[in-house]
């Protein structure tokens, strides 16, 4: 029988009002893939489509018709799918401009060549009980908002912690930093911030230069994408090492990611599959990185459980010691029940979990018809 793809929204609360440079957020709506053969429907491999408001370059309002008519493709073409033909499939299908289309369709497919079981990556993350580093990621909210989230993550064992930058007063900002560095080192803890390009040409350089008093491992996206002289300029002299984030995107031809890091010159990359394409399209980002020299680390961004399970095991295929993004299991008061363990500043997979994906039953199916 054929394999068939449909694929079910599912609306993600978050536990607090979540501050970005771009917003606040309070729910965040993504699509569950499934894909099964008819003859074996109890067998469900499952991947996620999350794109990010006002980040993703597929956040359209076509968005769900699109979904809707990939499946519908995917379910006339009889396919089989093997490892070998997985990105031919996606290559032909989706292409590059729906990247988390295509992101949860890999993972969706991966899940079904192995068994059914949410295990992409069968690696020692999994299997072993290996531990991934991890930040404690605080947001942008009042100066007390932001104190008492970090105070929570050095209670609960980070040494990382990355701060979300630029909503408030920026003297606000600096005061919590001062605030941490008075009580530790930065030996003791690894700050770093995320400007989600909030600075401009005027304050860049400014602001980089007090950001420097703190002791700070990297600042991501100081500025908004796309101003590659200024961005240069700003990897090459920054007192700050600089780390690209919305910069990637958008960008799917081998060449062309070169190139972007070879001009630019950063000291790191930040990867988000769900932004990028998928787990080929991070792999090319990683192989050019390393080639360059350029240090990298994956996060998630803000998937479900689902989505967060198949970023968490494509990271453990590779020995990064640098702390990962992917603390964000923990941010909805409805998200899907998983093998999934913050533990001390590590993530863990606690096998003896089970999934439990009850919490779906009220959201509706697409039959992709």
């Amino acid at each position: 029988m054929p394999l068939q793809i449909h694929y079910q929204p599912y609306k993600l609360n978050f536990r607090f009002e979540a501050g970005t440079s771009r917003g606040i957020l309070t729910e965040k709506i993504s699509w569950l893939i499934k894909i099964y053969d008819d003859s074996q429907p109890t067998l469900v491999g499952m991947g996620e489509c999350g794109p990010l408001s006002g980040l993703s370059i597929d956040d359209r309002p076509d968005f769900e018709d699109n979904l809707q008519q990939f499946c519908q493709n995917f379910n006339r073409l009889d396919l089989e799918i093997y490892s070998w033909n997985i990105s031919i499939i996606l290559d032909q299908l989706i292409g590059t401009a729906w990247p988390s289309i295509r992101f949860g369709f890999e993972s969706a497919m991966l899940d079904y060549l192995n068994g059914c079981k949410r295990v992409l990556f069968p690696n020692d993350f999994v299997n072993n009980g290996r531990l991934i580093p991890i930040n404690g990621l605080v947001w942008m909210g009042s100066q007390d908002f932001m104190l008492q989230q970090v105070e929570e993550k050095i209670v609960t064992g980070f040494n990382t912690i990355k701060l979300k930058i630029g909503a408030i007063d920026f003297e606000q900002e600096c005061s919590i930093l001062a605030h941490i560095r008075r009580h530790f080192s930065a030996q003791e803890i690894t700050l770093r911030v995320d400007a989600n390009g909030a600075f401009n040409g005027t304050n860049v350089h400014e602001r980089l230069q007090r950001l420097a008093e703190f002791d700070i491992h990297s600042i991501e996206q100081p500025i908004q994408p796309k101003q590659l002289e200024l961005m240069t300029e700003l990897c090459e002299t920054s007192p700050v090492p600089v780390a690209l984030d919305e910069e990637l995107i958008g960008n799917y031809d081998y060449a062309a990611k070169r190139r972007l890091l070879k001009n630019l010159k950063p000291h790191y990359v930040i990867l988000k599959p769900t932004l990028l394409g998928g787990f080929e399209a991070t792999r090319e980002w990683i192989e050019t990185a390393q080639r360059l020299d350029i240090g990298w680390w994956i996060t998630s961004a803000l998937e479900s459980n689902i989505g967060l399970n198949a970023i968490s095991q494509f990271t453990a295929e590779f020995d990064n010691p640098l702390p990962q993004g992917l603390g964000t299991g923990q941010l909805y008061n409805n998200n899907i029940p998983s093998p999934l363990l913050i533990e001390r500043g590590y993530l863990r997979y606690d096998s003896q979990q089970s999934w439990d994906f009850s919490v779906l039953n009220s959201s509706r199916i697409s039959t992709n018809a």
